[in-house]
């Protein structure tokens, strides 16, 4: 019985982030109350409370829902004893971007990332959020591209700062342009030439002395 009882509760928090992801695409952030949420997922307030603390809980466990398969990839890359880390990287990004071409629900999320999370100060604890996870990814970028440095992949002149404000412009610049104009381009075709061209670019575009 108590089994049941955990696969019953994990089912109902699951039917909330899956209608919180509903709600945050429709209205936006800003505007989704819990309300919204709770009928959205035809149950009652009360029910929110006993898995979320509030609505913005519900966004964190929204986006750990989508983080959580990239994590396995992540650890390759950033395992200092891998011997192509830029290798890995490269496949990492092509993954990450062509889930987000081809999967609905990727998609879905990130456009709720991109475009319907709105930073007001009604939402700072998702800023904060957004900055941490910046703040998060460049180190890891750090310890990817010493890496790669170290096994002679990349000059040892690379300015490793400038390299990973440009993988941030590029990455992050291409998807939130496709999710706006998404009939403009296929994803697919440029996210490929946008990658290779960074990479292109860390061989000759980033030492400390192209200033």
């Amino acid at each position: 019985m108590a089994r049941r009882t955990k696969e019953d509760a994990q089912k109902t928090r699951e039917l909330l982030i899956d209608a919180a992801e509903t709600v945050f695409y429709e209205k936006g952030v800003s505007r989704t109350s819990l309300n919204d949420i709770a009928a959205e997922a035809g149950v009652t307030r009360g029910a929110i409370y006993w898995h979320f603390k509030n609505k913005h809980d519900v966004f964190e466990a929204m986006m750990e829902r989508q983080e959580l398969p990239l994590e396995m990839l992540r650890a390759v890359v950033e395992d200092p004893e891998q011997t192509d880390p830029l290798g890995r990287l490269k496949d990492f990004l092509l993954y990450l971007t062509r889930e987000i071409a081809r999967d609905p629900h990727q998609r879905k999320v990130f456009e709720i990332l991109f475009h319907k999370c709105e930073l007001t100060d009604d939402n700072a604890q998702l800023v904060a959020r957004h900055r941490n996870n910046i703040r998060d990814a460049s180190e890891r970028m750090r310890g990817v591209l010493r890496n790669a440095i170290r096994l002679g992949q990349l000059p040892e002149n690379l300015d490793i700062e400038r390299a990973i404000v440009q993988l941030h412009v590029q990455i992050t610049g291409l998807i939130y342009f496709w999710l706006l104009v998404p009939d403009t381009f296929n994803m697919e075709k440029e996210s490929e030439r946008v990658i290779n061209a960074y990479f292109y670019s860390l061989q000759y575009c980033f030492g400390n002395d192209n200033h």
